[in-house]
């Protein structure tokens, strides 16, 4: 039986995360102890310098990697023991993902790069193209639907790229860097968007970002300082 946390739906929570590197005979232990909890309909802020560590946190907190200690638990399930298949299957139900580079297909429509992690998941593609034209009028690039990433400005192909981390409908969001790329307005537009759609769907959110500016209109921020989470 999974271990389950109170309040489990929609919740990603770290306990006393340990990450280490080896470097020759050396070890970089780039997570101490992590620990923290984001609710559904929360969006918690990750700052710290570059190199802390930021990035590792989210591959740990989104099953892309396993920590060397401590327990990551998704929606109250104890993720560390799980078989790389379980990892993978939770992962593809309970958490979408966010990048800076948003690697959208570039031989594919908006709306295909939508479809198609439904369609892996195992939704029929009539039903796929209907949630995925609906998710890209939610982000307003319905007249930009059927246009490749090369044809989207840059804060489309980020719009593009948060309806595709909505398409199995995740529990958990995890963006790294959203608005990084984007110039200060377009920032403001994507995060303006991204900030209604974790409002609505009641997602857990946690986004790493350097834009103090926008991690302060965040719920709450997390810093991590020399492998260990402080908050605020």
């Amino acid at each position: 039986m999974s271990e389950r946390g109170a309040n489990a739906a929609g919740s990603l929570e770290l306990r006393d995360v340990k990450r280490v590197f080896k470097q020759a005979r050396s070890k970089l232990e780039v997570l101490h102890d992590a620990s923290f909890t984001v609710r559904a309909g929360e969006m918690v802020a990750l700052v710290g310098p570059s190199g802390s560590g930021k990035s590792t946190l989210l591959h740990i907190a989104g099953l892309l990697e396993k920590p060397d200690g401590g327990e990551v638990l998704v929606d109250g399930e104890a993720c560390t023991k799980l078989s790389d298949g379980a990892r993978t299957a939770l992962r593809r139900r309970a958490i979408g993902f966010v990048y800076q580079y948003h690697h959208l297909l570039p031989e594919f429509s908006a709306l295909e790069n939508v479809v198609l992690p439904q369609m892996i998941a195992g939704v029929s593609k009539t039903k796929a193209r209907e949630k995925a034209a609906g998710l890209l009028d939610s982000v307003g690039l319905t007249p930009r639907a059927s246009h490749r990433p090369a044809r989207l400005s840059g804060g489309e192909q980020q719009r593009a790229a948060i309806a595709r981390g909505l398409a199995n409908d995740p529990s958990i969001l995890l963006a790294d860097e959203p608005t990084g790329n984007l110039d200060p307005d377009t920032a403001d537009g994507v995060f303006a968007q991204l900030t209604g759609l974790v409002r609505n769907g009641s997602l857990a959110a946690l986004i790493a970002t350097h834009n103090m500016d926008l991690a302060r209109r965040m719920d709450r921020v997390l810093r991590l300082e020399h492998g260990h989470i402080v908050e605020g």
